[in-house]
Order: structure tokens, then sequence, then C-alpha cells
């Protein structure tokens, strides 16, 4: 296991010398372990946790490769993957997956023409090496168990918001669903209380739901937003 670990980071580090990228991801452990394992030299031209760092760095148009976490610490990779390809369509993008039931980035990242979809639990398998391969070939790489999960548990199902939730709604809900009030959230996102109400009353008409628990429920089940953790 730890010579195949070893095989796919040197293969995968080879790869990455021929481009210029930035890397976003949710977690500075994970952030920090990739710059490490991928001997960085100038290949890569930029890092960071939050879309916005990530944006910052491409307006430069030094990079032609975007690799990102659906989850991170401001925005999310579905909707980075969107706005870097407004910014420059030619520019490939690799989104790793560490929450599979978070359907509404994936399709994001997707329609927007993300090059390639692979799950972080597959990393020690391979699954970048093979992704990067694909895309270094100009192709489209998915994880197969990640293209059924998509098209079982989402694209038909009845139950989909009618409208797409905008990324500061999502960050709203995903306070709803910790059970924080309108003055809590409010004070998180340095936002008004009216704002608040604002965006709680938009995500119930699109989700719809009820409720503010019935939409907690219902963005926690459509992978919307994760699990609160005990406040």
């Amino acid at each position: 296991m730890l010579n195949d670990v070893r095989g796919y980071v040197a293969a995968g580090n080879a790869l990455l010398e021929q481009n210029r990228l930035v890397v976003c991801m949710g977690s500075r452990l994970a952030l920090t372990l990739f710059i490490n394992a991928s001997q960085p030299g100038p290949q890569i031209v930029g890092a960071g946790t939050r879309s916005s760092e990530a944006l910052q760095q491409l307006h430069s148009g030094r990079a032609d490769l975007l690799l990102c976490t659906d989850r991170l610490e401001q925005g999310n990779g579905g909707a980075l993957v969107a706005a870097a390809k407004q910014l420059n369509p030619a520019l490939q993008t690799l989104m790793i997956v560490t929450q599979p039931r978070r359907m509404m980035a994936i399709r994001t990242a997707l329609e927007a023409g993300c090059n390639g979809v692979c799950l972080e639990s597959q990393i020690g398998r391979g699954t970048v090496l093979r992704a990067l391969l694909a895309v270094s070939k100009g192709a489209s790489y998915s994880e197969q168990v990640l293209h059924e999960q998509y098209f079982q548990a989402y694209a038909g199902l009845e139950d989909a918001p009618i409208a797409r939730l905008t990324d500061r709604e999502v960050e709203v809900l995903q306070l709803v669903a910790a059970n924080a009030s309108n003055p809590e959230i409010a004070a998180a996102l340095f936002i008004s209380p009216e704002t608040v109400k604002s965006h709680v009353r938009q995500i119930m008409e699109k989700l719809p739901a009820r409720s503010r628990l019935h939409a907690a429920v219902k963005g926690i089940r459509l992978g919307l937003v994760e699990w609160p953790e005990d406040r």
C-alpha cells in the first residue's frame, strides 16, 4: 500500500510539472500535505482555502489548472469551478469531493464543465492520478461511483430545489441547521438580521420548505449543507 501511494504521488508530480497550478482546499492540513507531497517548484503558482483567494490568483492568468475540493473555508468548489471557467474557459479544473452528498456543489461543477471530479476517499488508490491523466489528454474524468450517486440520488429527485441556492444562502442554511437564531446568523456572517430574514425566506421558497426545521432537514438530505456540529 505504501509503495503504491508513493508511486501515485511520483507519477502525479511528473504530470503536474507540465502545468501551472492553483490549489484551493478547505482543509489547511490537506493543503499543507498536498503542497509538501508535490515538492512544489514553479508549477504551483497559488494556494489557499477560500474561493476568493483562488479567484484572485487565477486573475493573473498564469495558471492553466485549478485543483480544488468541494468544501472550502469560504464558498464551495462547485461555485469556484463555475467562476473560474467564466474567467478562463480554457482553464482545466479538477475537483476532489470530500462530502459525496454535497450534490449541489457537484452539479454546479459539472454544469460549468469541470474536467475532472473524484472522491477524496479514493486518493490512496490513484484516483487523482487517473483524473490528471485524463485531463492532460483533453478528456474528462468522473469516478463511476460518484457518477452513479449523482444521477441516481440527485438528478431525478422529485424533491429537488426549484432554484439553485446562492453561496450566501447555503451559508445561512448551514447556520439554520445548527439551530442558530437570526441575530446569531447575522453576527456570524456580518450582515443585518433583516438580510438574514430575506435569505431564510428565499431558502424556504427555493427548497421549498414549510419551516426552518424542514429547510434544514432538506438541506442536509440533499447534500447542500453538512450535519451540524454540537454547539
